[in-house]
């Protein structure tokens, strides 16, 4: 049975312990990445500061979910060799590490032995999971959220 999407940051905000972010794809192309990733691509230059413009909104969140205690792990499933959209995560993830993320990177290669869900998430307490899909080239065609234990137990 379908259930209602909360929205992100209040899930976040409910966070206790932990939310996992599992990203699974070589190419995204979501509209507010746009313009760093082609400036990116042009001059090898990535926006560092987690106070601008481009960054406030998520590092805001982050420091406030990981100041309650909560930890925020990402883990990349990545091709080699890297895309050029991998390359730019790479040049970006400075900024999560220093808001409190642990990111972590794993070659596709490696993963072949673990059971791994079909789309992106974000699993938090171990209890809820938002399952987001994307187009073949990488943009937002969705997502769904769920929080039934057999559902969760997969993730």
């Amino acid at each position: 049975m379908p259930q209602s999407v909360p929205d992100f940051a209040e899930l976040l905000r409910g966070a206790e312990r932990t939310a996992v972010h599992l990203e699974m794809r070589d190419v995204y192309s979501v509209a507010d990445e746009a313009g760093s990733f082609e400036r990116f691509k042009r001059t090898g230059e990535a926006d560092l500061d987690p106070d601008s413009a481009f960054w406030v909104g998520w590092t805001s969140i982050v420091r406030e979910t990981v100041g309650r205690g909560v930890e925020i792990r990402r883990a990349r499933v990545v091709s080699e060799p890297v895309t050029d959209y991998i390359r730019y995560e790479h040049a970006l993830t400075p900024v999560n590490v220093a808001v409190g993320e642990k990111v972590r990177w794993l070659p596709r290669r490696l993963a072949s032995d673990i059971a791994l869900p079909g789309n992106d998430l974000w699993l938090i307490d171990n209890r809820k999971v938002l399952f987001h899909w994307f187009t073949g080239d990488g943009d937002w065609a969705g997502h769904a959220f769920n929080d039934m234990p057999e559902v969760v137990k997969m993730v």
